[in-house]
């Protein structure tokens, strides 16, 4: 046996008192196994002041002295005073720790303690998060468990408020789970754990009931001396609520006795001492050798660029995020737009399907004529999106419309011919009579349907510019043709034009929502922009658009619509998408 297997260490005396006579004589010095207490499993409790900490700090100060290194992990930032006298590694999240070290840290700390005999705290009172710090005690306890499984060098950890860890009742985390497993398996790996705690009674009873070596200091709490009465008997739990502070029951696995001791009162600065009126002064410590951190700030420096770079992904992830969302909307509205176009093209071929004037007509059933008027109409789009551009301008960059001081566009002026644009819907015939009519200054509507969608469609001219001669068209016909321009629009469309119907006045964004969809804005307002070129609603200052069809039919017929004649022809219209919202509800 060599001698370090016999090594003591010199902490307390015989007491004299209740549950200590006939033991040894009082005063005697009471010597604990330095083996022993490092690769064993303790138990130190005790209420608030009754002198638990001291007792652990009175144990750790004499492993030091005899170049034993541990690594204590503090809850309470208490245990740096030791650094007064030995030289420990402060290692936590406070600046005036000596490094500030997280869970990447965990493995250049256990190799520290146990290949380079360097004492640590580790001190986890600075985390805000707990889970943070559990994380770091876990890491810290899974490497020092694994290198000492080869090491079996006898090293001791030390656990302060060990029942946040171990708890009695509910669940335990992943460093509770290590530190059991420690308790279990460490001892023939050479690695020791002591558990300190007030509260004996929120500990796992699996952990004490297996320790080699216990102190119990003052209890009051009933709880707390019914767990004493239970493992040392009742003498015992009647005479713990007595005892002074520093005084306690010594409980060892190598004396059959229980002992009532008196422990040494620690050398070093008691940073746990409750404070008083007196200006506190914190001591001179002990710096740690710089070559020793080192290492340390080296994974600090690389988290703290891979912190960095994460930060700059987040931002470019961010700023690709906002992106998609962007074309997301503006594939929706582009997605509206072009089922419009669909259905006014469909419109329109359903006309064109009619011989014109008694001709030949078109026949859209055969595919090639069906291509050639979908070429048309695709080159009267063109015109659109550049009207489309110029009201984007003039609305404004996002998203709101001007205040109504922008002038309307200008019409396209006529060409010789027609007044308006028939792009190949007319007969051979039909195009030489337009070009008559456009020659004699002649201002009658086109004869078709056809032509007056085309023109629409090209948005070369406002609603206001293609009202035909009073007389020129039936009031069927206006309703015919304006039930098929609303139509064309889809139901979102529908939806804001019944909320318009049913306001009077309002914004494009009210409108939306009230058709079911988001308030994103740019959808909004560029749904509400078909509707206001279709001049089913106008623009009415402040951002606020009102209601505007039976203003346009009435404009069709030159105001000669009697009132009833005009409402019946507005109820007839709205009836296309009045009733589609009745049914939606």
């Amino acid at each position: 046996m060599t001698d370090s297997d016999t090594e003591t260490i010199s902490v307390a005396e015989i007491s004299d008192g209740p549950g200590g006579e006939g033991v040894e004589e009082p005063g005697t010095t009471v010597d604990l196994p330095v083996v022993d207490i490092l690769t064993g499993r303790g138990f130190v409790t005790g209420k608030s002041g009754s002198g638990k900490s001291n007792t652990a700090s009175v144990i750790i100060e004499n492993l030091l002295s005899a170049n034993f290194p541990v690594l204590i992990v503090d809850t309470d930032g208490e245990y740096y005073g030791l650094k007064q006298e030995f030289e420990l590694l402060h290692a936590g999240a406070d600046e005036e720790c000596d490094i500030q070290v997280s869970p990447e840290h965990a493995e250049r700390l256990a190799t520290l303690a146990l290949e380079q005999n360097v004492p640590i705290i580790l001190d986890v009172s600075g985390y805000l998060d707990d889970a943070a710090s559990d994380e770091l005690v876990t890491e810290v306890a899974k490497h020092l468990f694994a290198k000492e499984k080869k090491l079996k060098k006898p090293f001791l950890m030390l656990i302060e408020e060990c029942h946040e860890y171990i708890p009695e009742k509910g669940g335990m985390d992943e460093a509770g789970k290590m530190l059991i497993k420690i308790g279990k398996r460490g001892r023939k790996h050479g690695l020791g754990v002591v558990g300190i705690s007030q509260r004996p009674a929120d500990v796992k009873k699996d952990f004490i009931t297996q320790c080699d070596w216990l102190v119990w200091h003052r209890l009051t709490w009933r709880n707390d001396t019914k767990v004493v009465g239970r493992i040392l008997g009742s003498e015992y739990a009647d005479a713990i609520e007595d005892m002074g502070n520093g005084e306690g029951f010594l409980v060892t696995d190598w004396s059959e006795s229980i002992r009532r001791v008196q422990f040494h009162k620690k050398q070093t600065f008691d940073a746990g001492a409750t404070p008083g009126l007196d200006d506190f002064e914190r001591p001179d410590l002990k710096s740690v050798d710089g070559d020793l951190v080192s290492d340390l700030k080296e994974i600090s420096d690389e988290k703290a660029r891979q912190e960095s770079r994460i930060a700059d992904l987040r931002q470019e992830i961010d700023k690709k995020d906002a992106k998609i969302r962007q074309l997301e909307r503006e594939l929706e509205e582009a997605r509206d737009l072009s089922r419009m176009a669909d259905q006014f093209a469909q419109a329109m071929f359903q006309k064109a399907e009619a011989p014109y004037r008694g001709g030949d007509g078109r026949n859209l059933n055969r595919p090639t004529e069906k291509q050639a008027a979908l070429g048309e109409y695709n080159e009267a789009s063109d015109g659109d999106v550049a009207n489309a551009a110029a009201d984007a301008a003039a609305e404004g960059g996002d998203g709101t419309e001007n205040a109504g001081d922008t002038p309307p566009r200008r019409p396209l002026e006529a060409p010789s011919g027609p007044p308006w644009p028939t792009h190949g819907l007319l007969s051979e015939s039909d195009e030489a009579e337009a070009d008559g009519a456009g020659d004699a200054g002649a201002a009658a509507a086109p004869a078709d349907d056809e032509s007056w969608m085309a023109a629409a469609e090209m948005g070369d001219f406002e609603p206001a510019e293609l009202h035909p001669a009073p007389g020129a068209e039936s009031r069927r016909d206006v309703v015919d043709r304006m039930t098929a321009i609303v139509n064309a629009l889809g139901d979102v469309h529908h939806g804001m034009l019944a909320h318009y119907r049913e306001r009077g006045i309002s914004d494009p964004l009210a409108a939306h929502v009230a058709a079911g969809e988001t308030g994103d804005q740019h959808l909004a307002y560029g749904r509400n922009r078909s509707l206001r070129r279709a001049g089913f609603i106008r623009h009415a200052g402040r951002g606020k658009y009102e209601y505007a069809l039976p203003d346009l039919v009435s404009d069709e017929y030159a105001d000669l619509l009697g009132d009833d004649e005009l409402r019946e022809t507005v109820a007839a219209i709205e009836a296309s998408f009045v009733e589609e919202e009745a049914d939606g509800e």
